[in-house]
């Protein structure tokens, strides 16, 4: 592996009578080379620490870094051979366009012609060629964010680290900047770390996400095995939306799971690990994995809430008790049924993945 992190924990001190942190707590990841691999997690799970520890801005307290077989645990940042885009850009008001992309080579004494060819060079990566006498009030949001990302591209880094570099820009925005993101360090085939609490984020731009929460790591996978075989309750509940259903084991046959739940008998195909008869389990049924008919479900239920949203109808429909959120997607039947219709469940039985119950 290229970059890896191996029982990283780290430790802030107590400050002002408060008791000392766990901010990360025996975090190990091997990362390959041009691998993007996205820390995802809400705020406070110990993400942007990580980065800082691989980018040498903090310390670990225990455990060892790795950049290319060499420790790199004490090194100072500037030592590091990584680039990091900030979330605020922090881009030189002072300097034009040109001059903020150059910096850092002007800082190493490149010879200038090296820093000519190099910066016109990434500037056509990042579509900014012609707009180098510019200065940083005068280029637009995704202009700026694509100055920060050349800036750190031009230093040619062995490591590419990114902290959320698009949360300040608008929705639309800031979909077509990843998509761009992602097709540059696909083209470079540079290794990168890219940190975000948004889940569409990590699910559009990584080879792999890693979910951490309260200093640990929950699950590490490609984006589509995370989210349709979560590990974790925690990991189904933060990725996308799910439906927590509790059921028991009814039986098996090979390749088929028997389990009752909400009233009815769910046949589940393709569960790996099969619960002895009689075990409590909980069945993780997203929303889009419920066809919402008049008629020929699995299940009858009450609908609660319906929302209209142009490409899908939102339901929340209770059945026996429990509320279940469903999405229709399928154009053929986005027929509204209104609140307090009955209405009949389709179940996905061949994507709902268990989890044994808590």
């Amino acid at each position: 592996m290229y970059l890896t992190l191996e029982n990283i924990v780290k430790v802030f001190p107590p400050r002002g009578g408060s008791s000392e942190v766990i901010a990360v707590n025996g975090v190990s990841i091997a990362i390959e080379k041009g691998e993007l691999v996205t820390l995802l997690g809400p705020s406070g799970c110990g993400k942007t620490t990580t980065l800082r520890l691989i980018a040498g801005f903090e310390f670990p307290t225990s455990g060892s870094i790795r950049l290319d077989d060499q420790e790199i645990n004490t090194l100072p940042p500037h030592k590091r051979n990584m680039s990091m885009v900030f979330q605020s850009y922090a881009i030189f008001p002072h300097l034009n366009l040109y001059e903020n992309i150059a910096y850092g080579l002007n800082v190493k004494r490149v010879p200038g012609a090296q820093i000519k060819t190099r910066v016109a060079q990434v500037m056509e990566l990042v579509q900014l060629t012609g707009l180098e006498a510019r200065a940083p009030n005068q280029l637009s949001g995704g202009q700026q964010q694509r100055v920060a990302l050349a800036r750190a591209l031009v230093m040619e880094p062995k490591v590419l680290l990114m902290d959320e570099p698009l949360s300040n820009l608008d929705a639309k925005l800031r979909e077509q900047m990843r998509t761009e993101i992602r097709h540059i360090q696909q083209r470079l085939g540079i290794t990168s770390v890219y940190v975000t609490h948004d889940q569409i984020e990590a699910m559009t731009l990584s080879d792999r996400v890693v979910v951490m929460n309260q200093g640990i790591i929950e699950q590490i996978g490609p984006p589509m095995e995370v989210y349709l075989r979560p590990r974790t309750r925690f990991v189904a509940d933060f990725i996308g939306r799910a439906n927590f259903v509790a059921g028991q084991v009814a039986g098996s046959d090979p390749g088929i799971l028997h389990v009752d739940a909400l009233g009815a008998g769910f046949h589940l195909t393709g569960v790996t690990d099969t619960p002895a008869v009689g075990a409590e389990v909980t069945m993780i049924v997203r929303p889009e994995m419920i066809r919402v008919r008049q008629t020929g479900g699995h299940l009858r239920g009450i609908v609660r809430r319906a929302a209209y949203l142009g490409d899908s109808i939102d339901y929340d429909v209770e059945v026996n008790g429990q509320l279940l959120t469903a999405v229709e997607t399928d154009p053929s039947h986005l027929r509204l049924y209104p609140e307090g219709n009955e209405v009949s469940l389709t179940f996905s039985e061949d994507c709902i993945h268990i989890l044994p119950a808590e």
